[in-house]
């Protein structure tokens, strides 16, 4: 009778503070957006015949300067997008955003046959690009870009190959402090002149 009071009030407690600590993960999860960027079937020759499974390309960002993405394969394809997602979301990259709005300068990327050209744009302009391109700058939260693709059409590739355009980019802070200068320095030698230190963010 004295050791069931003790086991069940301390499993109890330790339920407890798992529940309590468990709403701050599904709220850092909340503000993540999902898109599912291609998914494919796939079949392996086995002796009694082709066994089939799913391969799903997922792009998960916060809207606020991170991405990421993710692929995952299984016999079923909600699980299939459940792995592509936690990979995604694991493997999550900032990126410095102008004005919290478009990107600070062009930027060319290239994986494999893929070759994109992200460029940033003046207000209003809104989001110009299709396919996978789309799905990784809608995710990022950029609202004003330009975007095309010249290489592949391959989704994989196309959206490795924007990571890698998206990775190169640099805010004028990050700039100033490679080189041992203020931000207003780096800024004034901007051809358009534009916004003020206090407006960059990144």
């Amino acid at each position: 009778m004295a050791r069931e009071p003790r086991s069940g009030g301390g499993g109890g407690e330790g339920r407890n503070r798992r529940d309590r600590n468990a709403p701050s993960d599904d709220r850092a999860d909340s503000d993540i957006v999902e898109k599912l960027v291609h998914i494919n079937r796939v079949a392996a020759t086995v002796k009694g015949g082709r066994r089939f499974s799913f391969a799903a390309l997922m792009v998960v960002g916060d809207q606020k300067g991170r991405v990421g993405y993710g692929h995952g394969k299984a016999r079923e394809v909600p699980e299939a997008i459940r792995k592509a997602t936690e990979e995604a979301k694991k493997t999550m990259i900032r990126v410095p955003l102008r004005e919290s709005r478009t990107l600070h300068h062009d930027g060319n990327g290239r994986w494999g046959a893929g070759k994109v050209m992200v460029r940033a744009a003046p207000p209003g302009t809104g989001v110009i690009a299709g396919g996978p391109m789309r799905a990784v700058l809608e995710t990022l939260g950029v609202q004003d870009v330009v975007g095309k693709s010249t290489g592949s059409s391959n989704p994989y590739n196309m959206v490795r190959a924007t990571f890698e355009a998206l990775k190169a980019q640099s805010s004028p802070r990050q700039i100033a402090a490679k080189r041992g200068k203020k931000v207003s320095d780096v800024l004034g030698r901007r051809a358009d002149g534009a916004s003020a230190p206090d407006a960059i963010e990144g």
